[in-house]
């Protein structure tokens, strides 16, 4: 059994989706892991993970615009505001999408499916910058 584990840093230019297939798959590659899974895991409370159509940009433009409407900015009943009326609807988006993904390693690839692709969701306006673990283990 072989554990590896790796991490890079993304720079977002606000809130939207950001693809990381090919740095998740770079770090597969690395491991040397032909059969296993990969986690992929985000350090932050404000910004999410996905697995998500990566061909037609369109699904990712509805995708913001739903959570737009699910999670609106400036409700009035938030108490947490502190960091600014995006603060606490990104902290809500990012409970209703998740910190990490499983994601099956078979002969040495991540088996996503045809139109799959790794997104960091970012749900803050401003630019962060956002780190990603990633963690393969198997044979």
């Amino acid at each position: 059994m072989t554990a590896h584990t790796d991490s890079f840093s993304i720079r977002t230019r606000g809130k939207g989706t950001y693809e990381i297939t090919d740095e998740v798959a770079q770090i597969v590659r690395a491991s040397g892991v032909q059969s296993g899974t990969a986690t992929v895991f985000i350090q932050h409370t404000s910004a999410s993970l996905i697995i998500y159509e990566n061909a037609d940009p369109s699904a990712r433009t509805d995708l913001h615009a739903y959570f737009d409407r699910l999670c609106p900015e400036d409700a009035d009943y938030f108490v947490h505001t502190a960091e600014g009326p995006d603060d606490m609807p990104s902290h809500l988006r990012m409970v209703l999408t998740r910190t990490s993904e499983v994601i099956p390693v078979h002969r040495g690839r991540m088996a996503l499916g045809t139109w799959q692709g790794i997104f960091l969701f970012e749900h803050r306006r401003a630019p962060h910058t956002r780190s990603v673990v990633v963690s393969v283990v198997g044979n």
